[in-house]
């Protein structure tokens, strides 16, 4: 039994929701059919690996069988678990037992292909993979590059174990779910809150992605400090629709966790999908991302839906003023939280329900437990209402980029002399997260997003947000999905090229029309050059968000073939 009332380290969350409510609802997820169930055998055991409910109690007592397992595998101190699965209840599981194990989570967007699971086992020399049979024959032929792999955990019964996997037995030790839940209680290490945690992975359109460092502090600050604002209780039901490779998709455990809520676990397939389960399990809280909400925006709801939400979280983004708008209409009684964040930080800032109509633009201001800054290039900090750089200080500043010490220093800096009220007697320099990113800073101390550095688009002298536009063509009516980019021009250095969709239930878009509510809307310079229309839905990263990085270079490479 834990001795202290609050969460110190990441698996103490569900260990003390567990001491409080042991009978209490922490998982849901759609039933799985094992084969012998198929065929008329027994249930499975009574952890209810294939069930559809999981009480904070069972899932306590199967963190710790698993961390034993994990212990009596030889995983050392620090090093890494990936885990390779859809979210179900050993996802879960195995993600709170590995730092509870000494070791560090690394959760691997199902979404990924063999080739990119695989550089990132190797870059974050993984000991330890959980995953399933077939995801494993899938990975097999790319797996030879990560020499520090040493054991291969199946979550699948013995008898669905690949075939093609026993009679070429693989360089790694294979060891089964039940095996490793049967494991003896064993010492664990001792772990402290600034000890590392996880690793996520950020995805790379253009490149190869980045190993975000995070610690138990991080984490557990970081589902207190949401948790505090959205007011989430144990009566809470949260989908998980997110994945939980991605921060905010991560956030929908702890929060849960640290309230001694439900969680759902989704993976949908299509957003109809998301609708139906807040419908049939009372999901009191949504969070995700503006692609996913414009989705949903465009498609008819039943009363369910409206009648159990009580509040939808956005965050990936800048949500499009029409899509808040309809959800609204729609959701009269559920509160919007409009939030802004980053891996590197977790979460920096949130807008309140009651200043939505007051300021549906704003990011909002910090998050508790957080302060954010706009700082000049120099450092010294911008006046009210100038644009300059988001710093994020405080306890959810990540431990750096994994094996990139490159990065690390570009992002992760110390804070200026002076900055944040901090006195010239302090000797140790106070690291901060340079978010990179463009806002300002009203008045009142609410934020507003203006664009990323690496996005901005630099035409005929001025410095252009592509969100900015993409509002205008949201706020048309006539695009489904959109994203805006920069090319290259000779005259005016960049010019502006759109990527639209049609609305739901359009065969296409009134290009001309679209333009001239552009030309009506913004200035001269910031009107597209032009608009390409293309079939829903618009590719988009592993985390949801819509590829703009990958978008801009198929156009790029479609114009230098076709002239």
């Amino acid at each position: 039994m834990l001795r202290s009332p609050i969460p110190v380290l990441l698996h103490h969350l569900p260990a003390l929701a567990a001491q409080r409510h042991p009978d209490a609802c922490a998982l849901t997820q759609r039933t799985r059919t094992t084969p012998a169930q198929a065929n008329g055998g027994a249930p499975p055991n009574a952890l209810a690996t294939w069930g559809e409910s999981l009480s904070y109690g069972a899932l306590q007592q199967a963190v710790e069988g698993c961390a034993a397992g994990l212990a009596q595998l030889g995983l050392q101190r620090a090093e890494r678990v990936a885990v390779y699965l859809d979210k179900c209840f050993e996802a879960v599981i195995a993600s709170f037992a590995a730092p509870a194990a000494g070791g560090a989570l690394v959760p691997l967007n199902p979404l990924l292909k063999p080739e990119q699971v695989a550089f990132i086992l190797a870059d974050c020399e993984a000991r330890v993979l959980v995953t399933t049979a077939d995801r494993l024959a899938r990975l097999a032929p790319v797996l030879a590059g990560p020499a520090g792999l040493r054991h291969v955990v199946l979550i699948d019964e013995e008898t669905t174990a690949d075939t093609s996997l026993q009679t070429a037995p693989p360089p790694w030790q294979v060891t089964h779910w039940q095996a490793l839940q049967a494991a003896p209680r064993l010492l664990l290490p001792r772990v402290i809150d600034t000890d590392m945690a996880a690793i996520l992975y950020t995805s790379g359109s253009t490149g190869r992605p980045k190993g975000v460092v995070l610690s138990h502090r991080n984490l557990v600050e970081g589902g207190r400090s949401v948790a505090s604002y959205l007011g989430n209780h144990a009566g809470d039901t949260l989908l998980a629709a997110l994945p939980l490779s991605f921060d905010a998709g991560f956030s929908q455990l702890t929060t849960a966790f640290h309230a001694g809520a439900r969680v759902v676990l989704l993976n949908y397939l299509m957003p109809r999908d998301v609708l139906k389960a807040i419908d049939r399990e009372g999901v009191t809280g949504l969070t995700a991302v503006p692609p996913l909400y414009i989705q949903l925006a465009q498609l008819t709801w039943g009363d369910g839906v409206a009648a159990s939400l009580r509040y939808f979280a956005n965050t990936g983004g800048r949500m499009p003023r029409d899509t808040l708008d309809v959800l609204r209409r729609r959701l009269p009684q559920a509160q919007p939280f409009l939030m802004y964040g980053l891996t590197e930080s977790f979460r920096s800032t949130f807008l309140p329900p009651e200043e939505v109509d007051r300021r549906p633009d704003s990011i909002g201001r910090a998050i508790p437990n957080a302060e954010v800054l706009v700082l000049r290039q120099d450092g010294s900090p911008c006046a009210p209402g100038e644009a300059g750089e988001l710093v994020h200080r405080g306890a959810l500043v990540g431990l750096g980029y994994w094996k990139d010490a490159e990065k690390t220093a570009e992002r992760y800096k110390p804070l200026p002399a002076g900055a944040a009220g901090r006195p010239a007697g302090l000797p140790l320099a106070e690291i901060a997260v340079f978010s990179g990113d463009t806002v300002r800073q009203d008045e009142d101390g609410f934020f507003y997003f203006i664009g990323r550095r690496d996005e901005m688009i630099k035409t005929s002298g001025y410095r252009v947000s592509p969100t900015e536009i993409e509002e205008v063509l949201y706020a048309s009516q006539q695009v489904g999905e959109c994203v805006v980019f920069g090319v290259e021009h000779a005259v005016l250095g960049q010019a502006i090229q759109a990527i639209a969709t049609p609305v739901a239930g359009a065969a296409s878009i009134d290009v001309p029309a679209l333009l001239a509510v552009c030309r009506a809307r913004l200035p001269a310079y910031m009107v597209p050059a032009d608009v390409e229309v293309a079939p829903a839905p618009l590719p988009r990263n592993p985390n949801g968000k819509l590829d703009r990085k990958l978008l801009s270079t198929r156009w790029a490479v479609q114009r230098q073939s076709n002239p």
